[in-house]
């Protein structure tokens, strides 16, 4: 019998607190190495719920069988939560992030499921802006209504190949959204676990909303891998806001891979007219040691639509080449 498979034999039946199951019904040993260095064992294991609580429980019965049992001197543990059932363990989750609103997150969440769309990548949004949602507005579906399954699954919309799912389908319209706490958990409940995104997702982009809520927090509760792309602005009371969020994304552990400055000159005859000021992306790119994705400029798309560009359109290129610099962002990150 090799070192690892004894490894394996002896750690199978050690449960996950959170599933009430053991790690090898679960299949949550996704890694066992040996260190012979430091002879010290090296492992990887999925959880349901990555809490101090949970993993450590987990540790604690691990170590005792790996030092006690086997004579290994040190234990090496690196826990990744499971994902919902819903999404694959290969669609990569990006959060659109802000310091403040009206700084154009949800109008560039939008754009950039359309850019990369035209890249031929499968793409879904969910607009998890709780209180200040709008993107059935942005993709101009605000009459239709989502289907269902008889046990209470949701089916995303899709507009013009993108699937989306929006708080507003919930409510009545023009009602202000009042929910806080438990229900604000059930509605990301309803985005993560009960609806049914395709299986062929490559991107999920997350609308989230501006500043650091309890969405935020919960989200990194359902999907603790995704990666951050902050909006601000030129202003720089945007940019002092945007600062401070990507911090708290740091604090919650999340990757940021860039900065997009929107708003950022309107252009006349080639001509770049800096109208909101100049530089709030890269002091807030500076700040974070992340790369500046780009620079939008103020303007209409031509293609009819009131929110979305065309990839002829000029912004609508501008969009094509940041969702090229995201996608390749999260590839090295």
């Amino acid at each position: 019998m090799s070192k690892i498979t004894e490894i394996r034999n002896l750690i199978d039946m050690v449960p996950d607190p959170s599933r009430n199951q053991s790690l090898k019904d679960l299949n949550a040993i996704k890694h066992i190495g040996i260190d012979e260095e430091k002879d010290a064992v090296v492992l990887l294991i999925e959880v349901g719920k990555k809490t101090t609580e949970i993993t450590s429980q987990i540790s604690r019965q691990i170590a005792k069988l790996v030092k006690i049992d086997l004579g290994y001197k040190s234990l090496i543990i690196d826990f990744e939560q499971m994902r919902p059932k819903s999404l694959t363990k290969t669609v990569k989750i990006i959060g659109i992030v802000s310091g403040k609103g009206g700084v154009g997150k949800s109008t560039i969440t939008a754009n950039l499921a359309y850019a990369m769309t035209s890249l031929g990548k499968k793409v879904g949004v969910i607009d998890a802006d709780i209180y200040g949602a709008n993107m059935p507005k942005i993709f101009e579906c605000e009459n239709m209504e989502i289907a269902g399954t008889p046990d209470e699954k949701m089916y995303p919309l899709v507009i013009d190949g993108i699937e989306m799912i929006s708080t507003e389908f919930f409510v009545e319209k023009d009602r202000a959204l009042m929910w806080r706490g438990p229900l604000l958990n059930k509605v990301l409940k309803i985005f993560f676990e009960d609806t049914l995104w395709s299986k062929d997702l490559d991107y999920l982009l997350i609308d989230l909303p501006p500043g650091t809520g309890d969405v935020m927090m919960d989200v990194k509760n359902y999907v603790p891998d995704a990666k951050m792309v902050l909006i601000t602005t030129p202003h720089p009371s945007a940019s002092h806001i945007a600062i401070k969020a990507g911090f708290a994304a740091r604090s919650l552990q999340q990757d940021i891979l860039g900065v997009i400055e929107n708003m950022s000159y309107y252009d006349i005859a080639d001509q770049k007219h800096r109208i909101f000021g100049q530089g709030g992306g890269e002091i807030v790119a500076d700040k974070l040691t992340v790369p500046l994705l780009g620079e939008i400029p103020i303007g209409q798309p031509t293609n009819g639509k009131h929110s979305i560009y065309a990839p002829t359109d000029k912004i609508g290129a501008v969009y094509l080449a940041i969702a090229k610099r995201i996608m390749e962002a999260y590839d090295r990150s």
